[in-house]
Order: C-alpha cells, then sequence, then structure tokens
C-alpha cells in the first residue's frame, strides 16, 4: 500500500508529465510556424514521451489500488524571442522534472517504499537522457545555429527523430 504522501506526490507528477506534453507541444508549434520543421518534429516526439510518462505514473497509481487525481493543465506562458530560448527553456524544464522525480524517490526511500523506488529507477535513467538531449540541442545551436546553413543542418538533424512507444513494464 502507498503511502498518503507518495500518492499525493506522485499524482503531481502525473500533471507535471501532462504539463510537460503540453508545453512541449507549444514549443512544436513554435518552431513550426517558423519554418523549423526539424526543431519542430523534435518537439513533437518529446510531447510523445512525456505523454507516455503521464501514462505510466497514472497506471502505477491504478497499479496500487490508487485513484489519480487529474487537475487542470495551464497554457505555457511562456514567449520566446529566438530560436534558442525554447530549447533553454526545455533544458530547465527537464531538471525540474528530475528535481520532481529524486524528490518522490528521496520519500519513498525514507518511507522504506522499495516498489516506487524500483518503479522510479527507470524514470531517473530517463531524466540523464532527456537533460543531456535538450542541453544537446543548445550547444549544437551555440555551435552553428547562428549560421544559416549550420541552423539548416541542425533542423535537417533534428528532423530525423523518430517516436519509439516506452516499453516499460510496471
Amino acid at each position: 500500500m502507498l503511502s498518503k504522501k507518495i500518492v499525493e506526490l506522485l499524482n503531481n507528477q502525473v500533471n507535471l508529465e501532462w504539463y510537460s506534453a503540453y508545453f512541449y507541444l507549444d514549443i512544436h508549434g513554435f518552431y513550426m510556424d517558423k519554418n523549423l520543421d526539424g526543431f519542430g518534429n523534435w518537439f513533437y516526439v518529446q510531447t510523445q514521451e512525456e505523454r507516455d510518462h503521464a501514462m505510466l505514473f497514472l497506471k502505477y497509481l491504478l497499479n496500487n489500488s490508487e485513484r489519480p487525481v487529474l487537475k487542470d493543465i495551464k497554457a505555457s506562458t511562456k514567449t520566446f524571442n529566438d530560436f534558442r530560448e525554447p530549447a533553454e527553456a526545455a533544458f530547465k524544464h527537464e531538471q525540474k522534472i528530475t528535481a520532481s522525480i529524486n524528490n518522490i524517490y528521496a520519500v519513498a526511500y525514507e518511507e522504506k517504499d522499495f516498489r516506487t523506488m524500483q518503479f522510479l529507477d527507470w524514470f531517473i535513467k530517463e531524466q540523464g537522457e532527456e537533460e543531456k538531449s535538450t542541453e544537446d540541442i543548445i550547444k549544437k545551436y551555440d555551435l552553428f545555429g547562428s549560421d544559416p546553413k549550420g541552423l539548416y543542418l541542425l533542423d535537417t538533424e533534428l528532423a530525423t527523430r523518430v517516436y519509439t512507444p516506452v516499453t516499460l513494464v510496471i
């Protein structure tokens, strides 16, 4: 049985993951509007991944006889002045998600909730990948994004990202 504190934290995470999907969908729209379809594709795939993450947390709650509590998802209030800013916002957002998951893990550790800790192990690893991939976009943009040809090549690279559904068994 999950503690009330863990249930509350997991429910908050469900909603954070849904917000992440919404946030990345907004960034997708920004880039598509600027005709950077590769950047748009990358963030659309990210939207799909975040949706999967929300569903995994939701399913974990249900598998532990807890009812998920869904809250309103607020629209992103971010405005972007250049092509770098959305990637920077995504990186900072991923750091926030990592901190949230780490907090759940810490509480689960304190409560000796080994099942939840084991469930979160995959997300701990995933967040390392999420932070690195968004940071890599920023670094590549800083290297050659100010050159139109470099921006074109980076956009072309980001267009190759393909959605792969999560296969985590919970």
